[in-house]
């Protein structure tokens, strides 16, 4: 599949701070693309790099296919994007505002507009507060309405930087059904974001960024992979750690974590030993664990 968004060695420095640091990312056409990483570890310095918005320092970027910013011009009419929060007049309705930054896009056109606003409004269910002046809307309902304005131009590619923010749980629920229907349909989803749970259960790929340098960049289910070892819950830890002489690489409590590629034939050994197995199965690493082991500051990494 071809690479939508492509950098080589992407850098930016700010003074003495080095932003970001030499990065090479690389997202799938197709892909839902999770880029994870703390407060202030560059996902956003990156993502306004992607866009043209900021100067890379050195490195190369490419979006669809194009190198930026140089095709600026060509590339973002083809680019939905939502970055550091929407901006909107607030004086006027969220209605108003769609038609307004309709009419500024590149090659817009008059005929349409209405129809164009009016499903943006459906798909991020504020068509019924459409009519409302901004200034009343709450942080969850400019979220959407951002989301509706990178929907206007129905994009190939979408960037998101974290679109869920001030949203609750319902309306989370609601912008990962719209993101994941969208890339059904063929849209590739870049999604910025320090939400763990809400990329693991949305993204096929991800990216993690620590202090400027991408640690992680690979499918989601190679890193949530079987690991080898295998969990077992057992009343009989003590007569466990005897039976299987070192393999038992931790322990909490009741909780064994074994060396063992076969966990049936474990479970099977364990049963005719007596021992009481009240649950044995392969580990798998969540990706809460992957970014911990990864990353120098996992603690600003949330897992709401």
């Amino acid at each position: 599949m071809a690479a939508v968004v492509a950098t080589r060695a992407l850098t930016k420095r700010y003074g003495r701070v080095l932003a970001v640091d030499g990065i090479d990312l690389e997202v799938l056409e197709g892909d839902v693309y999770g880029f994870l990483g703390a407060n202030g570890s560059g996902k956003t310095t990156t993502v306004r790099m992607l866009l043209g918005l900021v100067l890379a320092t050195s490195g190369e970027a490419w979006v669809l296919g194009r190198r930026m910013p140089r095709a600026a011009a060509s590339v973002l009419p083809e680019v939905g994007t939502l970055v550091e929060g929407p901006a909107f007049y607030e004086h006027l309705t969220g209605r108003a505002n769609l038609a307004l930054f309709d009419a500024m896009g590149h090659g817009s056109r008059r005929r349409g507009r209405r129809a164009r606003v009016d499903q943006a409004l459906e798909q991020v269910g504020l068509a019924v507060s459409g009519h409302r002046k901004v200034n009343g809307y709450s942080l969850g309902m400019r979220q959407r309405l951002g989301i509706a304005a990178a929907l206007l131009r129905t994009p190939r590619l979408l960037v998101l930087d974290e679109p869920t923010n001030g949203l609750d749980p319902q309306g989370i629920r609601e912008i990962r059904k719209l993101l994941l229907g969208l890339n059904e349909r063929g849209t590739t989803v870049f999604l910025s974001s320090h939400l763990l749970a809400e990329v693991e259960q949305m993204c096929t790929r991800v990216g993690v960024l620590d202090r400027g340098r991408l640690v992680i960049q690979d499918e989601l289910r190679n890193l949530r992979a079987p690991t080898g070892r295998t969990v077992v819950v057992t009343p009989d830890a003590e007569k466990v750690l005897g039976l299987l002489d070192g393999r038992v690489e931790a322990r909490d409590g009741h909780r064994l974590l074994v060396r063992a590629d076969d966990p049936a034939a474990l479970n099977r050994s364990l049963v005719d030993a007596g021992v009481r197995v009240e649950e044995l199965g392969p580990e798998r690493r969540g990706l809460e664990q992957v970014v911990l082991e990864a990353t120098t500051d996992p603690g600003q990494v949330g897992v709401s």
